[in-house]
């Protein structure tokens, strides 16, 4: 189960790839741990371990039951004959004996109750304390609970003001089972996408009221949902902070509302976005 006390978790995608900014990402990092962000997600994918790597090194400092750490395997990885070792290698680059939450990346070939079955079986061994899954839409979740899946945990999904699909059938599901979403890129995809947003005048607005950049404005959208964490992902300490912040900035009902109106939920279902 993810905390509680924490709607706010710490995203690595491309974190660790670079020697050049290593210690500016693991000062990031340390920053947010040091200010009431337990949860960081990583995975076996991101660099090809330099990922959890730079986590491992990072989270050195703090007590292990601080933390909330995150991975997940490669589809190609979750069956039988790879998942416990994927594990390990997970577990070795983190320099940790467990995982809080070990995800399924994205649905591939493996039948979803072999997959379901490892994980069991990896947190009867106490190499993780919950598993989940990412990327599954309801088809996906549903199959996966008729196979034998009902322990999953979380579905880390893409979700942001300008992406808000799940909100229509995915979510409901989940919120009806406790099953909890990670929203990676809650502040948006890059490029022409994320310009749009930042330059809406709604997000202007609201940012202007509260004294807060457009990025605050999307991240707190997120941060208002239930039964969500958000990731978002920063190498620079000076972002972090302003990542923090946002726990103690809520949004008005006029605020929310207004951001509702110029980014509306769909109305019917719509295919999940991936990242």
């Amino acid at each position: 189960m993810l905390p509680n006390h924490s709607k706010l978790g710490m995203g690595t995608w491309y974190l660790g790839d670079r020697a050049a900014t290593r210690q500016e990402e693991i000062a990031a990092l340390r920053y947010g741990l040091e200010h009431g962000v337990p949860i960081i997600d990583t995975a076996e994918m991101y660099g090809n371990g330099c990922s959890e790597n730079l986590v491992g090194e990072a989270i050195q400092p703090f007590t292990r039951d601080s933390i909330y750490l995150i991975s997940k395997v490669l589809p190609g990885n979750a069956n039988r004959r790879n998942l416990e070792r994927s594990l390990d290698a997970s577990l070795r680059q983190l320099q940790t004996d467990y995982l809080d939450m070990y995800l399924y990346h994205w649905r591939g070939a493996t039948p979803l109750a072999e997959t379901a079955g490892l994980m069991e079986n990896m947190v009867q061994k106490g190499k993780i304390k919950v598993w989940g899954v990412s990327n599954f839409d309801l088809e996906d979740m549903q199959e996966l609970y008729d196979a034998g899946g009902t322990n999953c945990e979380a579905n880390e999904v893409l979700y942001y003001l300008g992406s808000r699909g799940i909100e229509f059938v995915l979510k409901p599901w989940q919120d009806a089972n406790a099953i909890s979403t990670i929203a990676y890129c809650p502040l948006a995809q890059a490029g022409d996408l994320q310009v749009g947003l930042l330059h809406n005048p709604v997000v202007g607005k609201v940012a202007d009221e509260l004294n807060i950049s457009a990025y605050q404005v999307l991240l707190c959208f997120t941060l208002a949902q239930e039964n969500m964490v958000s990731i978002p992902r920063t190498g620079k300490t000076a972002h972090m902070k302003e990542l923090v912040d946002c726990l103690d900035i809520h949004l008005s009902p006029e605020q929310y509302a207004a951001l509702d109106e110029a980014y509306p939920a769909p109305q019917w279902r719509v295919p999940l976005d991936i990242q």
